[in-house]
This record gives structure tokens, C-alpha cells and sequence, in this order.
């Protein structure tokens, strides 16, 4: 897994130039969901421009799913690698560097099911990380001299 960078609701990665990555995403919650992933602006299932209405993967609860590049075939795929942007797989396959470095997930529910319960979510709102209240006792104060050694 990369270090990143939390930034609202932006992640930030840095990666080395022709080195190999992949997308994981893990469904925890307990209903199915449809992910729609882009890379560059491409769609990873066939390499060409995404879009939200296109097919993803199904998730079942708690599933995940890996994806090490564009889907070419069942058995093979175009390696996702950090390059530079003239030499993105989006720039030399279509000509078009406007998306390259962006990751996109679009998670989709099921019809028919609501993952977000907004008791649920009130309850998280509200949740305290402190409940306590109380805090540890302070370090003895130290001496006003140093102690005296022999």
C-alpha cells in the first residue's frame, strides 16, 4: 500500500515512474454495491472514457476486488504504472492528458436497498472520542535544584 495524503475528500499518492500499481477496494458494509473505477479518465474495465453510466464490479458484503490495469480480455490487462504524463497509457492510446493522475471510484447500491441509515449516521455524528472527560494526572514538578551527585 502507497503513504498518502488525506485532503478533504481527496487522497494523495506518490509513486515512482514505470513502477506497477494496483486498485483495491473492500465493500464493508453489508449490502451489494456496484464500483465504477477510472484511471486517467478511462474507464478500467475497457480502457476507453469513462463515464458513470458503464458497468463496474459487484461487491458482494465485504468483498473486494484488485485491479492491476485496463481489462484487454478475461485473462489479461494493461499494467496500471506511474509514468509521466506524455507517457500515460491515456495520453499514447488516445491522445487525451486532460484526467492523467486521477483515480476515480464511483460506489453504486443496489436497487431497492438503503446502505445509508441516517439514525445510524445522526448516532456516528454525535459519537464522542472522549467520553471520559478525564485526563491524566500531570508529572511530579521537578526539583528546584539538581540533585547532587557524589
Amino acid at each position: 500500500m502507497l503513504p498518502g495524503l488525506s485532503v478533504g475528500d481527496r487522497w494523495f499518492v506518490v509513486g515512482e515512474k514505470g513502477r506497477r500499481y494496483s486498485i483495491v477496494v473492500r465493500n464493508q458494509s453489508e449490502f451489494q454495491m456496484e464500483v465504477v473505477l477510472s484511471v486517467d479518465g478511462l474507464d478500467v474495465m475497457d480502457g476507453r472514457a469513462a463515464s458513470f453510466r458503464k458497468r463496474g464490479y459487484l461487491l458482494r458484503p465485504n468483498g473486494i476486488v484488485k485491479v492491476d490495469g485496463f481489462r484487454q480480455s478475461n485473462e489479461a490487462v494493461a499494467a496500471f504504472r506511474f509514468s509521466s504524463v506524455s507517457g500515460s497509457y491515456a495520453n499514447l492510446k488516445h491522445g487525451d492528458t486532460r484526467n492523467v493522475g486521477v483515480i476515480g471510484v464511483a460506489v453504486f447500491h443496489e436497487y431497492g436497498t438503503n446502505p445509508l441509515d441516517l439514525t445510524e449516521a445522526r448516532r456516528r455524528l454525535r459519537a464522542d472520542p472522549f467520553p471520559g472527560r478525564t485526563f491524566a494526572s500531570p508529572p511530579d514538578p521537578m526539583p528546584s535544584r539538581p540533585p547532587r551527585w557524589r
